[in-house]
C-alpha cells in the first residue's frame, strides 16, 4: 500500500509543470538524509563546508526511512522538495525520468572530477535510463554474513568453516548444513539430530528479515546470482525480467524450504522485531546483512559476534549485490549553483575521509577504504568479507528500474505470498509477467 501511495504522489509530478528553481550561488541549502548513524559524520562535513564558503548554509534534517520517502514525494507534488537530498539506485530513475533531479554531466566535466577515483562500479550506478549522471557516489556497500561466535564455536564450526561455506538450491550445500547445526530447539536438540522439534525452536539457524522483494539485495540475491540468474535483460535498467527462471524459483524454493524446516522462521515471525534485535537475544545464528550495518551490529551488547562472506555458489564463486548512495540535486532548487557545490564536496576525499573515520559506512572515493577498514575493525569484524568481493570482481549492481514503485507493489505482494506459504513459488511467473507488462504499456 505505501508503494502504491508514493507512485499515486509520483504522479501527480508528471513531467511537465516542474518549478525550474534557479541558480543561485550562495543562500541556505537544505539537506535530507535518512541514516541517524551517518548525521554526525555529515554535520562535520558541513561545518567544514561552510568554514570554507561562508556565503553559504548547510541546514540537515533527517528522517526515518519510510518517513523519509513520503515527506520527499509530498515535497516534490507541492514544489518544496529539499534543495539536495540523500538518493537511493531504486529510485532516482523516476525522478530523473520526471526531470525532478538536475543532471551533472556538465559540472563534474567542468570541475574535472576524477570518476576513477571511486570504487569500481560505484559510478556507473549513477547513469540514468537516459545516459545522463544523477549522482556523484559518497559510500558503497556489499552483503556478508555477521555469526554467533559463541554459537559456532560450541556447535564446533570454525572460522574458516564459516569462510568457506558452499551453497546450491538442490540440498544447500555446507550452506544448509551449518544453518541446521546451528538451529536448536528448546530441549537443546539441534536441527540436523534426530528429535528434533521444529515447531519449538529456541534459536534459528539463519535469521529473516523480510521477503525480499522485488531484489532481495541482503536475503536471497547472493545465493542468486550464483546460479547463472540474472534479474533482467539489463543489469541496469532492464526492460524484461526473470522471475520465471527456473534457476530463480529453484532457489527461492530453497530459501522458503527452510521455514518448513524450521531453520528459519516464518514470516509472521519477523514482526517480533528486527534481525539485530533477534540476534543480540540468541534468536537467530547468522544474519545475511549488509556492510552498512556493521557498526550497529558491533555495538550490541552481550553477544560475541564474527563476519563471514557469502558462500560459494554453484558458479563456483561468491556473488554479493553492490550498491552506492548518492546525492541529488532537486530542479525545483533556487540555489543550484550553491547545491552542487556541496553536493561535490559530499563526494570529495575531503569529506569522505571525515566519514572514513566515523565508521558507520563505507564511503566511495577508493583512497579512504582503508581508513574504512580501520574504523570499522574497531567493531571487532573483519570487513575483508565485504571490501574483498570488490576486489575480485564477485559483486553485480543493484538492479536500477524504471516503473520502480509499481514494481516494488507487485513484486513485494507475490513474494510476500509465497513466504507466508499463500501461495506456491510458481506464482512468481505470473508476477513476472505483469513487471514485463509495465514495461509493455510504457513503451507502447
Amino acid at each position: 500500500m505505501a508503494a502504491a501511495g508514493t507512485a499515486a504522489m509520483l504522479s501527480a509530478c508528471g513531467t511537465y509543470g516542474v518549478d525550474p528553481g534557479a541558480d543561485g550561488e550562495t543562500g541556505t541549502v537544505t539537506y535530507w538524509l535518512w541514516e541517524s548513524a551517518q548525521l554526525p559524520a555529515y554535520q562535520q562535513c558541513a561545518n567544514a563546508f561552510q568554514a570554507q564558503n561562508p556565503e553559504i548554509d548547510i541546514q540537515i534534517e533527517q528522517f526515518g526511512w519510510d518517513d523519509y520517502w513520503n515527506k520527499l514525494f509530498t515535497g516534490f507534488v507541492a514544489n518544496s522538495a529539499p534543495d539536495v537530498f540523500a538518493d537511493h539506485t531504486q529510485r532516482y530513475g523516476e525522478f530523473a525520468q520526471r526531470g525532478l533531479i538536475v543532471p551533472i554531466d556538465e559540472q563534474v566535466q567542468e570541475a574535472g572530477i576524477d570518476l576513477d577515483a571511486y570504487v569500481e562500479g560505484t559510478t556507473d550506478l549513477w547513469i540514468g535510463p537516459d545516459g545522463k549522471r544523477y549522482g556523484l557516489p559518497k559510500d558503497f556497500d556489499t552483503i556478508g554474513l555477521f555469526y554467533n561466535e559463541g554459537m559456532t564455536t560450541e556447535a564446533g564450526i570454525s572460522a574458516e568453516d564459516m569462510k568457506n561455506l558452499t551453497w546450491n538450491p538442490q540440498d544447500g550445500g555446507t550452506y544448509e548444513q551449518t544453518i541446521a547445526h546451528l538451529t536448536v530447539d528448546q530441549n537443546g536438540v539441534r536441527g540436523d539430530e534426530p528429535g528434533f522439534d521444529k515447531s519449538k525452536v529456541k534459536t534459528y539457524g539463519l535469521g529473516l528479515g523480510s521477503s525480499g522483494a522485488p531484489f532481495g539485495q541482503v536475503e536471497w540475491s547472493y545465493l542468486a546470482k550464483t546460479t547463472g540468474w540474472t534479474y533482467g535483460d539489463q543489469e541496469m535498467w532492464g526492460t524484461t525480467f526473470n522471475y520465471d527462471d527456473p534457476r530463480f524459483q529453484e532457489t527461492y524454493a530453497w530459501w522458503r524450504g527452510l521455514i518448513e524446516k524450521g531453520y528459519m522462521p516464518p514470516l509472521a515471525f519477523t514482526e517480533g522485531g528486527s534481525a539485530d534485535q533477534q540476534m543480540q537475544a540468541g534468536r537467530y545464528a547468522i544474519v545475511s546483512e549488509g556492510s552498512w550495518q556493521t557498526a550497529n551490529y558491533g555495538n550490541l551488547e552481550g553477544v560475541d559476534l564474527a563476519l563471514a562472506p557469502t558462500p560459494i555458489g554453484p558458479s563456483g564463486k561468491r556473488a554479493a549485490m553492490q550498491n552506492s548512495l548518492a546525492d541529488s540535486i532537486s530542479t525545483s532548487s533556487k540555489v543550484k549553483g550553491a547545491a552542487w557545490k556541496w553536493v561535490q564536496y559530499l563526494a570529495s576525499e575531503e569529506c569522505q575521509s571525515e566519514v572514513a573515520k566515523a565508521g558507520v559506512v563505507m564511503p566511495a572515493i577508493a583512497s579512504t577504504v582503508e581508513t574504512s577498514k580501520e574504523s570499522l575493525g574497531k567493531t571487532g569484524f573483519d570487513v575483508s568479507a565485504f571490501t574483498d568481493q570488490v576486489e575480485q570482481g564477485t559483486t553485480f549492481p543493484y538492479p536500477a528500474v524504471l516503473n520502480g514503485a509499481e514494481f516494488q507493489s507487485i513484486m513485494a505482494s507475490a513474494m510476500d505470498n509465497v513466504m507466508a506459504f499463500n501461495a506456491d513459488v510458481d506464482t512468481l511467473t505470473a508476477a513476472n509477467d505483469k513487471v514485463n507488462a509495465l514495461f509493455t504499456t510504457s513503451e507502447e
